[in-house]
């Protein structure tokens, strides 16, 4: 399928499943390209899309970027869901560097000096060496995440890592989202019943206060928004 083809592709399909469930755009989307993945935080928007596909095709890639620096609550989701979802597919993209390599090259506490360095090393880099085996990737970002969210469309061009890119649950709610996983008993990652709506790294990720914006507890003290995964 060339570039133009790929584009009439995506503007049809955009238009047809933007008012359609998340699982109906994902069986299309396994079945009009093979070659594609799933890209997982173990958040609660990501763990509700793991649900999903596994109970649509379980054969499908569902990787996640082990940065060396998460919480442990967050490892210890990734043991659970290996274990309720029997035969899952899932890949850890490690960077290419350790932790004390990155300190040795860049200074200690990269992540407080150059965030975005750090998750340029440990987030973008591993991110665009794995897509690069695939022709579609699927995640799980909505709309009212952020500002720099709220345009993306349940189907779309990445132009950043060159494949078509699914966003199932584009248009859902925070609401919707764990309505779903309280009416599926699906397992989440317990740092969002402690004030934790967003949960990336250990040292850049904080508990957000009432009144607060649900990301506000991502990149506290800085003007960083975003990792680099979805600009």
């Amino acid at each position: 399928m060339n570039l133009l083809e790929k584009e009439s592709l995506i503007e049809k399909a955009s238009i047809e499943f933007e008012d359609k469930t998340p699982q109906e755009l994902l069986k299309y989307a396994v079945e009009k390209f093979p070659s594609i993945t799933l890209a997982s935080s173990f958040g609660a928007e990501d763990v509700v899309l793991v649900d999903m596909l596994y109970k649509i095709n379980s054969d499908v890639d569902i990787f996640y970027l082990d940065t060396d620096f998460h919480f442990k609550e967050t490892y210890e989701t990734i043991e659970k869901i290996k274990q309720r979802y029997e035969g899952i597919k899932l890949i850890r993209v490690k960077p290419e560097i350790t932790p004390e390599e990155q300190s040795q090259q860049y200074g200690e506490r990269l992540w407080e000096t150059s965030p975005d360095k750090c998750c340029d090393i440990r987030k973008v880099q591993p991110l665009t060496n794995n897509l690069g085996k695939y022709d579609a990737w699927i995640t799980g970002i909505r709309r009212d995440q952020a500002p720099t969210r709220a345009n993306a469309k349940k189907v779309e061009y990445d132009n950043k890592f060159g494949l078509v890119k699914f966003n199932p649950i584009a248009s859902w709610t925070s609401e919707d989202v764990w309505n779903y996983i309280r009416e599926n008993a699906v397992i989440y990652n317990p740092l969002h019943d402690q004030n934790y709506p967003s949960i990336g790294c250990l040292y850049c990720t904080r508990q957000v206060q009432p009144g607060e914006d649900p990301r506000a507890g991502r990149w506290s003290d800085t003007s960083k928004t975003e990792c680099g995964l979805h600009k």
